[in-house]
């Protein structure tokens, strides 16, 4: 058995990624609080676990999209626990095209992808920082950085998820606390609700595959993991132009000359 790690939390652990994250973190060592919505789930998890691993292991059956539910988990982090990690993989899709899909699935999106994954974040960010130590790791999407029809809202929640992760990275750093964001592709989960995906099977990654690779990236200290990038350069080449793109915005606050010449002529 792993010497003691602390303790880890990790939303969404009732299936998928998040039960993944839960069984590869109790063999590593830590002590578990998991939480989601489906109360069976978590327990029959969280026993195989303690059978396992032989962790403590606590569950906690909330909704993250209401209020009382994030409140519940955000308490986790008031500071008499030996909380170590946090790991936010709880999220959903609203898939479909925006004038079909349901306002009210979209309206749980922003709750879960965006609300409660800033709440939680910060909860966290404010103790870890306060102990000088802890890991926050926060799953973003490949979709973050290639917007697709039929998936508006849950692309820019994940563009949020990732530039909200990295503007994290940048202020806790100084403090000890380890921030990364994990940027899959497609996995192979409940994520499109039983319905027959729209893309090829080789495309898709096992969770128990996604996880393990973004531990090892996590061991290698990459902030940011794309599991299916070969090579970093691609990554890095892009993250220089959107530096050098921010740069040339930034050189004065004159409207361009093609603005400027539509512009002439015209009556003040």
């Amino acid at each position: 058995m792993s010497t003691h790690q602390g303790t880890a939390v990790v939303t969404g652990a009732s299936s998928g990624i998040g039960a993944v994250y839960a069984d590869r973190l109790a063999a590593r060592g830590h002590d578990l609080i998991l939480v989601a919505r489906r109360l069976d789930r978590l327990q029959a998890l969280a026993q195989r676990l303690r059978d396992d691993h032989g962790r403590q292991v606590e569950v906690v059956a909330a909704d993250l999209a209401d209020a009382a539910g994030l409140q519940r988990v955000e308490a986790l982090f008031d500071g008499q626990r030996d909380i170590a990690m946090l790991v936010n993989c709880a999220g959903l899709g609203a898939l479909g095209p925006a004038a079909q899909v349901d306002a009210r699935e979209v309206d749980r999106l922003v709750m879960v992808n965006i609300h409660a994954l800033t709440r939680l974040s910060l909860a966290a960010a404010r103790l870890f920082a306060t102990r000088g130590r802890g890991t926050l790791i926060n799953i973003g999407s490949i979709l973050a950085l290639m917007p697709l029809p039929g998936a508006s809202s849950y692309s820019a929640s994940k563009a949020y998820v990732l530039s909200f992760t990295r503007s994290l990275q940048a202020e806790l750093a100084p403090s000890g606390v380890t921030v990364q964001a994990v940027m899959p592709s497609l996995v192979r989960s409940e994520f499109f609700g039983g319905k027959p995906s729209p893309f090829p099977e080789h495309l898709f990654m096992s969770p128990e595959t996604l996880v393990d690779t973004a531990l090892a990236a996590l061991d290698q200290g990459e902030a940011i993991c794309f599991p299916t990038l070969g090579s970093t350069t691609a990554w890095l080449d892009f993250d220089q132009s959107r530096a050098d793109l921010v740069k040339v915005l930034t050189l004065s606050g004159v409207p361009a000359a093609r603005y400027q010449a539509a512009d002439a002529g015209q009556p003040a």
